[in-house]
């Protein structure tokens, strides 16, 4: 049966205050509210939900690690979700911080301290219980023991982190040097999602490889890295997320994820019903799925959207004057046109439209008169063969992708011949996931092409600040540190709303972040499944999903 959506929240004051923070910035992205839970084209199954049977999923790409703080790709990130429960979620819907494994919060004043009073009776598929020990197990392993280079986005979500208290087994004090305002939405990402003590006490290579053991309404029954997965229900799971659509156990029975990299491949074995859902369904799959009686859904995704993110410390990005003449030179409405279709946006800004704080940016529009003219200002000029030249040098740099989305390689391919028009020599380096990680870890790259997924504008001090992951190799840029450190422990929300506008703006200036596209998730559905969902982070919750006979 439907879940009842009332809930009841014990917080003091001080926490009052920073509950509205939170759901008021969430409030700030009317995309969000708008599209967060999605749309799809075709018609699902009607009636009662039905509980029992398999799904079987097709991945674009092969899930990576098996945990939760080093998943990194959507495609692991589907699997993981589904094991692992997080103490807080977000409501698609709406962006409020609703809870899951905490039934309560608090805060104090200025956003150094945070209690959770935790639900009873919850256990691990091991057998052990979850207790503010775990919460504490999990958050100083994650700063402590895989760090910043295996598990970048935790570490940043866990910034300033000093400890958790024990209070009592059912209480954690999560403990910070300097004030995290964004550390309460953090709690509802995947990224701190909570595994059991003898997990979280794993080097990070066991983690990545093992059958770990969550809370969450599945459990690996197999998993084999950059392979395969199969997940069974979770019997006796009772304590799900607010944000979930009923009580109880989930619905399915068992979910089989197989790795099916070609997109024609996937939509014929779902249109043949050999698999009942797909990643990536790209637009010219459509005919062949809606033409079988499935259905295309979708969501955009907030956070960054996909761009180049250059090293400035190495070859031609290393001049500004490169860096901006990229933005106006890329027609990104072509790309969508060409490449990705209606459901999908053009990026108009560092962030995605969908995430709160969102600002439309004037300087990302079209214009490739003003790209050749930053260029010949700056001394880049026509060579022989069209691309401009500098003091001998080529203007000429490669890109660092792998295929975490289908669409990549086709919409580079695609950038490639609009930076060539206006004398840029784009060279794509196409490489395994692993290998883009390896080479982002090392700075063995000269640009990066990827998107990131967090429903906070957060995102842009993990993404670009100093003590982030800094894949720009940038030295300091006063202005924007101090807005990126400030909107930290900002919780007044107009006011972290405003410094994050401020950094959006202030990252495009300094040429950080070139955006192209916006990622949406479109997932192609078979006829006979219903209320396959997405969570606020654009990512598939399949508690909910249920098959018709």
């Amino acid at each position: 049966m439907p879940r009842s959506r009332s809930t009841s929240l014990s917080l003091s004051s001080s926490a009052s205050r920073f509950a509205t923070t939170t759901a008021a910035t969430a409030v700030l992205a009317a995309a969000l509210t708008a599209c967060g839970a999605g749309t799809e084209a075709g018609s699902a199954p009607t009636g009662d939900p039905q509980p029992g049977g398999t799904l079987r999923y097709g991945l674009s790409q092969a899930p990576t690690c098996a945990d939760p703080a080093q998943s990194g790709t959507n495609q692991t990130i589907y699997v993981v979700r589904q094991v692992v429960d997080s103490l807080t979620d977000q409501d698609p819907a709406t962006g409020e911080i609703v809870p899951w494994l905490a039934e309560s919060w608090e805060s104090n004043e200025d956003g150094t301290q945070f209690t959770f009073r935790l639900k009873d009776g919850v256990t691990f598929s091991d057998g052990t219980p979850f207790t503010a020990e775990s919460v504490k197990k999990n958050f100083d392993a994650i700063v402590n023991t895989l760090g910043g280079v295996k598990a970048p986005s935790a570490v940043g979500y866990l910034a300033g982190y000093t400890g958790t208290t024990v209070v009592d087994d059912r209480t954690a004090q999560v403990n910070f040097s300097a004030p995290n305002a964004p550390f309460l939405q953090a709690t509802a990402t995947v990224q701190l999602g909570l595994l059991s003590d003898a997990d979280t006490a794993k080097s990070a290579e066991e983690r990545c490889a093992g059958e770990l053991s969550g809370t969450g309404p599945f459990v690996f029954e197999d998993y084999q890295q950059d392979k395969s997965a199969t997940l069974v229900k979770r019997t006796g799971y009772a304590w799900g997320s607010e944000a979930f659509g009923h009580d109880g156990e989930a619905y399915l029975d068992r979910i089989e994820f197989t790795i099916v990299p070609e997109s024609g491949v996937r939509t014929g074995s779902l249109a043949s019903g050999q698999l009942d859902a797909v990643s990536d369904a790209l637009p010219q799959d459509a005919p062949q799925i809606e033409g079988t009686g499935g259905r295309i859904l979708t969501t955009p995704n907030p956070g960054l959207p996909f761009g180049f993110q250059p090293n400035v410390g190495r070859g031609v990005l290393a001049d500004p004057a490169v860096r901006s003449a990229l933005v106006p030179a890329i027609d990104r409405q072509e790309l969508v046109d060409t490449v990705l279709g209606p459901d999908f946006r053009p990026a108009t800004g560092t962030l995605a439209s969908a995430t709160p704080g969102y600002v439309e940016l004037d300087e990302v529009t079209y214009d490739p008169a003003k790209a050749q003219q930053i260029l010949d200002e700056a001394g880049w000029v026509p060579g022989p063969d069209g691309i401009r030249v500098k003091d001998g040098q080529r203007l000429s740099f490669p890109v660092l992708f792998s295929s975490v989305f289908a669409g990549n390689q086709a919409i580079l391919e695609l950038v490639q011949q609009q930076l060539r028009a206006v004398g840029i020599d784009l060279q794509l380096d196409l490489v395994s996931t692993p290998e883009s990680t390896a080479r982002q870890n090392s700075g063995d790259y000269e640009s990066n092409y990827y998107n990131s997924t967090r429903a906070d504008g957060d995102i842009l001090r993990t993404a670009f600040g100093l003590e982030g992951r800094n894949l720009n190799k940038r030295g300091p840029i006063p202005e924007l540190d101090d807005v990126l450190n400030r909107q930290l422990s900002t919780t007044d929300p107009a006011a972290r709303a405003e410094l994050i506008g401020q950094a959006q703006q202030l990252v495009l200036d300094n040429g950080l972040w070139i955006p192209t596209v916006e990622l949406s998730q479109a997932i192609g559905a078979g006829p006979n499944v219903a209320d396959l969902k997405f969570e606020a982070s654009a990512r598939l919750q399949f508690f909910d999903t249920w098959l018709s006979e």
